[in-house]
C-alpha cells in the first residue's frame, strides 16, 4: 500500500528523510475509496480496528466489516439527500460507528465536521449558523440530544433565511435497551425544561434502524470529489474569540502517513491507541489515516471518565504496540505503579497536544524504558516538527526537529529571522514549498486567513528557540509571554519547574500588572491529593523554581485552585486567568 504512495520509505539519516521523503498525490483522491476499500479487496480478514469501553463491551471489524458499514451508511445518506459538499456534523465520542459514517461521508463527497460532545446549545447554533450544516449525527446521550434539539429550535425561531439543518439522528449505545427511546426521553426531557420546538421541526431517526437495512453495494460515483474539495472542517476554538473554521481537502490524509509510520512508529498488523475523543482534530491524526496507510490496527477504548489505573490495564491487556497521548495522561500514569502492568507488545509511545514536562519523561523512561517521543503541530497543520526516531534521540521537552516539506522560521517583531538561542515567533514559509496537507485556509473567512498567513509565511502564534543541534524548544503562545522587569518569561518554562514538585498536579503561569516591574509572574496552582495549601506551601514552591530555573522567573504571586479554566479541547484558557486577575473584560487585554 505505502509503496503505491511513497516513492521510498526507508532512509539513513535525518537529513536524508527531511531532503527526500515525499507523497505521491493522486487525482481526485478519496481515503474510502482509494485505501479503505482497497484493502478490503486485497485483505477482507485483517483486523483493522478493536473496540472496547470502560464497562467491558468490547467488538472487532476487519477491513471487509469497515467497507460493508461505510457502503450501508452512504446508500443511507444518499436516500436522505445528503450528497457532495453537504456539512455534516457528527458527535460521536468513541463510539465505533464514527469510523464507519465518516468514511461513508468522503464516499459521497460530503463534509464532515467531527465534534465534541461539551458541546453547548450555543455551540452548536454557532456552527449550524457559521458551515450552514445540513445533519447533525449524535450519540443517545440525553444531554447532548438536548442541546442539539434546543439548537434546531433557536435555528428555526431565529428571523431570516430557514437554517440548512434538516436531519438529525441518534446512535444508539450497546448499553441502551431496545425497549427504550432515546428521542422520546428526550422530548419529556425537553418538555420539563420549558422547551417547545416550533412548528416545522423534524424527528430524531433512529440510525441503527435504517442502517441494517439499507444497502451494502454503494457504488462509487464518477466523480465524487477533487482533491481540491473539502473533506473536513474543524472548528478550533484558541484561548480568544469565537471558534475558527480549519478546512482540510480530500488529499488531507496523505500527510498523515509521516504522522503514523515515522513518529508514531506503527507497523502492519500492529494495534494503536491515540488517547483522543472524535471530535478533536487529534483524532485524525491518531484514529484514522495514517494508521489506516501503515496496516497497523485501529484502538478505541470508550470511556467518559479517564482512570489512569483502566487504561493502563486496557494497554496491557490487548498488548498495544504504539500509543499516543497527552502530557496529562502520562503526568498521572507515573504516579501509578507501572510495573504490576505488562508492557512488553509496547514498542514506541509518543506524546503530543501540549510541551512534555522534563521530569513526566524522565519518570517515564525509569519506570517503562520507554522513550517519549514529542512532536509540534497545529489543527491547520500536521507534524510540523517531531523526535522521529530512530534518527533523532529525544530532548526531554523539546519540540524536535521540522517535519519534511515544512520550512520553519523563527522571527523578530520586525521580521528578521532569529539567531540560535535567540526567541522568536514560530513561522512556516510557503514561497519554496508548502507542506502536504496544510489547511486551505479558515472557511468563508478570508480576512482571517490572510491575517496569519501572507506574503508566502504562515504565522503559528507561538514563540520558540532553536539550539546548536537544530532543535526547537517551546516558550509559548505569543499572547502569554510574559514581560516583567525588562525580561522575557515563558510560561511553559515556569510551569515545568512547578511541575516537578510533588505538591503541584496542575498549574498555569500568567503575568499580572505591577506598577514597578510592570509585570509579574503569577502561577495557578492546583495541589496534588494530600498537599494543603498555605503560606509555607507558597514559598516553598517559589524557593524550587528559583533552584530549578533562573531566579528571576520565579512566580512572586500563587494562587491555589480547585480547577483551571480550559477551553473544550482542554487547553488553558490563560487570558480568563488574566481578565479576572486585572478587572477588564477578555477582549480589552493587550497582548503580554
Amino acid at each position: 500500500m505505502l509503496e503505491k504512495y511513497l516513492p521510498r520509505t526507508e532512509f539513513d539519516s535525518y537529513e536524508d528523510y527531511y531532503t527526500n521523503y515525499s507523497v505521491n498525490i493522486p487525482e481526485d483522491f478519496n481515503f474510502a475509496w482509494d485505501v479503505m476499500d482497497v484493502r478490503a479487496a486485497e485483505t477482507p480478514n485483517d483486523r483493522a480496528m478493536v473496540w472496547c469501553d470502560e464497562f467491558g463491551a468490547e467488538a472487532e471489524f476487519s477491513y471487509a466489516d469497515i467497507k460493508r458499514l461505510s457502503d450501508k451508511a452512504a446508500s443511507l445518506f444518499t436516500a436522505a439527500g445528503i450528497g457532495k459538499g453537504d456539512p455534516v456534523m457528527l458527535i460521536l465520542k468513541r463510539r465505533h460507528e464514527y469510523w464507519p459514517i465518516i468514511l461513508a461521508l468522503h464516499k459521497i463527497g460530503a463534509i464532515c465536521i467531527p465534534a465534541t460532545h461539551l458541546l453547548t446549545t450555543k455551540d452548536t447554533v454557532y456552527r449550524c449558523d457559521a458551515a450552514d450544516i445540513v445533519a447533525i449525527i449524535c450519540v443517545d446521550d440525553e444531554q447532548v440530544m438536548l442541546h442539539v434539539d434546543e439548537a434546531a429550535a433557536k435555528l428555526l425561531a431565529a428571523s431570516g433565511k430557514k437554517p440548512a439543518l434538516r436531519y438529525k439522528a441518534f446512535v444508539r449505545s450497546v448499553h441502551t435497551p431496545s425497549d427504550v427511546q432515546p428521542a422520546e426521553r428526550v422530548k419529556q426531557a425537553a418538555a420539563k425544561a420549558g422547551l417547545s420546538l416550533p412548528a416545522g421541526s423534524f424527528p430524531w431517526v433512529d440510525f441503527h434502524a435504517i442502517w441494517e437495512k439499507a444497502p451494502a453495494d454503494f457504488k462509487r460515483p464518477p466523480k465524487v470529489n477533487t482533491n481540491d474539495d473539502i473533506m473536513l472542517l474543524y472548528f478550533t476554538s484558541g484561548t480568544t474569540g469565537m471558534p475558527k473554521m480549519v478546512q482540510h481537502n480530500f488529499a488531507y490524509p496523505l500527510g498523515h502517513i509521516l504522522t503514523a509510520k515515522y513518529w508514531h512508529q506503527a507497523v502492519p498488523g500492529g494495534l494503536h491507541l491515540t488517547v483522543a475523543e472524535t471530535g478533536w482534530a487529534k483524532a485524525a491524526w491518531g484514529k484514522i489515516y495514517g494508521q489506516w496507510f501503515v496496516g497497523t490496527g485501529i484502538f478505541v477504548y470508550d470511556y467518559d471518565r479517564f482512570v489512569p489505573q483502566a487504561m493502563l490495564k486496557v494497554i496491557a491487556k490487548y498488548k498495544l504496540t504504539t500509543f499516543c497521548a497527552p502530557p496529562t495522561v502520562y503526568r498521572f500514569f507515573i504516579k501509578e505503579d507501572l510495573s504490576k502492568y505488562d508492557f512488553s507488545s509496547l514498542k514506541h509511545c509518543s506524546v503530543a497536544g501540549e510541551p512534555l514536562n522534563p521530569e513526566i519523561y524522565e519518570q517515564f523512561l525509569a519506570s517503562t524504558g520507554l522513550r517519549l517521543h514529542e512532536c509540534y503541530g497545529q489543527t491547520e497543520l500536521t507534524v510540523v516538527m517531531a523526535t522521529i526516531f530512530p534518527w533523532l534521540q529525544p530532548k526531554p521537552g523539546s519540540m524536535g526537529k521540522p517535519s519534511p516539506g515544512y520550512d520553519i522560521d523563527l522571527l523578530r517583531e520586525d521580521g528578521s529571522s532569529c539567531d540560535m538561542g535567540e526567541e522568536g515567533q514560530l513561522v512556516v514559509r510557503t514561497d519554496k514549498r508548502r507542506p502536504d496537507s496544510m489547511f486551505g485556509g479558515y472557511y468563508r473567512d478570508e480576512a482571517l486567513t490572510k491575517s496569519v498567513w501572507h506574503d508566502d509565511v504562515y504565522y503559528t502564534g507561538d514563540v520558540a528557540w532553536r539550539d546548536e543541534d537544530g532543535y526547537y524548544w517551546f516558550v509559548g503562545r505569543s499572547d502569554d509571554v510574559i514581560k516583567s522587569s525588562g525580561y522575557r518569561i515563558g510560561p511553559f518554562e515556569v510551569e515545568s519547574a512547578l511541575l516537578e514538585h510533588p505538591a503541584v498536579l496542575e498549574c498555569a503561569i500568567t503575568g499580572v500588572p505591577d506598577p514597578d516591574r510592570g509585570t509579574v509572574v503569577k502561577a495557578t496552582v492546583i495541589l496534588a491529593k494530600g498537599w494543603t495549601a498555605s503560606e509555607e506551601l507558597k514559598l516553598e514552591l517559589q524557593n524550587h523554581v528559583k533552584k530549578t530555573t533562573a531566579p528571576y522567573k520565579y512566580p512572586r504571586i500563587i494562587e491555589f485552585v480547585n480547577e483551571l479554566p480550559k477551553t473544550i479541547s482542554g487547553k488553558i484558557r490563560r487570558v480568563q486567568i488574566r481578565a479576572e486577575d486585572s478587572g477588564k473584560p477578555e477582549g480589552d487585554l493587550p497582548p503580554e
